[in-house]
């Protein structure tokens, strides 16, 4: 399906006003609150489901339903990034009045990324037929991994992005404010909010890995499967604030997305022995969301022997003091000049 470019232009520009709007209104560093999230959750899916009625009207129903289908998808699959957030979060002690900006340039990187992933995936497919076997099979031992695995197996302070920023430059022992790096002696220095933005952007980069593969099983039209990530990762910050402390009331929540990736898996794999209807994939995804959710709200989950904080806590980020790397004693000297990413703290 051609996509002409004014469709295109016109999305990315929709969504770089979304993106203003959100910033401006978040421009002061503050604890977002159950409702405010609350509020802006139900306006990112509002906008998202909302585009399907648009998807509808210009391109017809079957191009509605693959979009519709699409953002579920990407949507259920981004609430288990949620819990690699959290855990990284509550890893470096983020305030949580810091959280929210370490998001949004997060989403901003996750939506050039996603792009780049996304062109590559539609390109092999389109030229290398026998890839979307190779999709299907990796999709498929993802899900046998998550039913297997409870837990998420990440360890932000052994993520390789962290240790080689570590490297490159020196790290304050403790956040200044909200900025990402200073300027200390001439001297460019991050500070640990950058490194928890790299830890960011490293998992956000290993779940495309995933859910690429996944809504490409949906549709192979390339401004479909970008709209249906772009849209639902927007929202991905607000549910995060919603959900950030229900997160393990969803314990069933992995098996019900090891289902919708072992059914995508499985459609890709037999695509040229069986056409799997859109309207099928549409409701197995509904049904496999619906009843993890419900099951995990009607049970209770598992006891654990620790209960570690989950991006909660004030504090100084002890897992960064990594020796003579670390520059500064967590103050900001006269001759500093702070150098931030996006507006200055007010």
């Amino acid at each position: 399906m051609d996509i002409p470019i004014w469709a295109w232009l016109g999305f990315l520009a929709g969504v770089l006003v979304l993106l203003t709007v959100d910033l401006v209104a978040h421009r002061r560093a503050h604890v977002i609150g159950l409702r405010e999230a609350a509020w802006w959750s139900v306006g990112w899916v509002s906008i998202g489901l909302g585009f399907a009625g648009v998807v509808w009207a210009w391109l017809g129903a079957g191009p509605a339903a693959e979009y519709t289908a699409a953002y579920l998808l990407e949507k259920s699959l981004s609430v288990d990034n949620l819990f690699v957030f959290a855990l990284i979060f509550g890893y470096f002690k983020v305030p949580r009045a810091y959280q929210h900006r370490v998001l949004f340039y997060g989403v901003l990187g996750a939506l050039v990324l996603r792009f780049i992933f996304i062109a590559a995936g539609v390109a092999l497919l389109s030229s290398l037929h026998f890839v979307i076997y190779l999709f299907g099979a990796f999709l498929i031992y993802t899900a046998v991994k998550m039913v297997k695995e409870s837990e998420p197996d990440t360890d932000p302070g052994r993520n390789i992005a962290v240790r080689a920023l570590r490297r490159l430059m020196p790290i304050t022992d403790d956040y200044q404010g909200r900025r990402f790096v200073l300027r200390r002696a001439g001297k460019l220095i991050g500070t640990p909010l950058l490194v928890v933005l790299v830890a960011v952007e490293t998992a956000d980069l290993l779940f495309a890995v995933d859910s690429v593969p996944a809504v490409l099983s949906v549709t192979d039209t390339t401004f479909l499967v970008y709209a249906s990530n772009a849209l639902a990762i927007l929202g991905l910050r607000s549910l995060y604030f919603l959900l950030s402390g229900m997160l393990e009331r969803f314990h069933h929540l992995g098996r019900g997305l090891a289902v919708i990736l072992g059914f995508v898996g499985a459609k890709m794999v037999l695509s040229d022995v069986i056409h799997i209807p859109i309207g099928i994939s549409l409701g197995v995804i509904a049904v496999a969301l619906t009843v993890a959710v419900v099951a995990s709200l009607l049970t209770e989950p598992p006891a654990k022997d620790s209960d570690p904080a989950v991006g909660a806590v004030d504090g100084p980020a002890d897992p960064l003091d990594d020796g003579p790397e670390s520059a500064g004693n967590g103050t900001t000297p006269e001759n500093s000049e702070a150098v931030t990413v996006g507006p200055p703290a007010r």
